[in-house]
């Protein structure tokens, strides 16, 4: 059977760590997999510097989402700019991604459940019905949890989210 390709992929470029990153991401989500790995030819893209046979292209999948990471070279970095957001449905499963994710990362804190991993890659580590909370049509709820929200220094904690919206 012919794999069919995702519309829109996500392109991750790395210096040199394009491999190692794409091992890190799929042994963090489920239903993850390394799906191929292409490698400098002879001919290869003067910017990136490296020689035959480096890795130049992984193609990844992180709960069925396509990516492809690519080690470009150092010309290039990560900023918040871009980020994934990663949903999460309880206190569990937000420490669970936000431990993984921020191993090895910039410690700076960074409020409301953003993180920086290992590689410079931005993330948001936030509770599923957060939008729903934010975007209540009862405007003192969404204030009271926008409020508990933005005194969030780093991880975001859901039960205090939920008192906030229930008060």
């Amino acid at each position: 059977m012919k794999h069919k390709i995702q519309k829109i992929t996500p392109n991750l470029w790395f210096d040199t760590e394009a491999e190692e990153a794409a091992n890190f991401y799929t042994s963090i989500f489920k239903d993850s997999a390394i799906t191929a790995i292409t490698r400098y030819g002879n001919e290869r893209h003067e910017l990136s510097g490296a020689s035959e046979g480096k890795v130049m292209t992984v193609e990844f999948q992180l709960e069925g989402q396509e990516f492809v990471a690519l080690n470009g070279g150092p010309m290039y970095k990560f900023t918040e700019a871009i980020s994934f957001i990663v949903h999460c449905e309880s206190q569990e499963e937000i420490d669970f991604y936000w431990e993984k994710l921020s191993e090895g990362g910039d410690d700076k804190a960074q409020a409301c459940g953003w993180l920086k991993d290992q590689f410079g890659v931005s993330w948001q580590i936030v509770p599923s019905k957060l939008n729903e909370m934010i975007s209540s049509k009862d405007p003192e709820k969404a204030e009271r949890v926008m409020k508990a929200l933005l005194q969030m220094e780093k991880k975001i904690d859901l039960n205090t989210l939920k008192k906030a919206f229930e008060e």
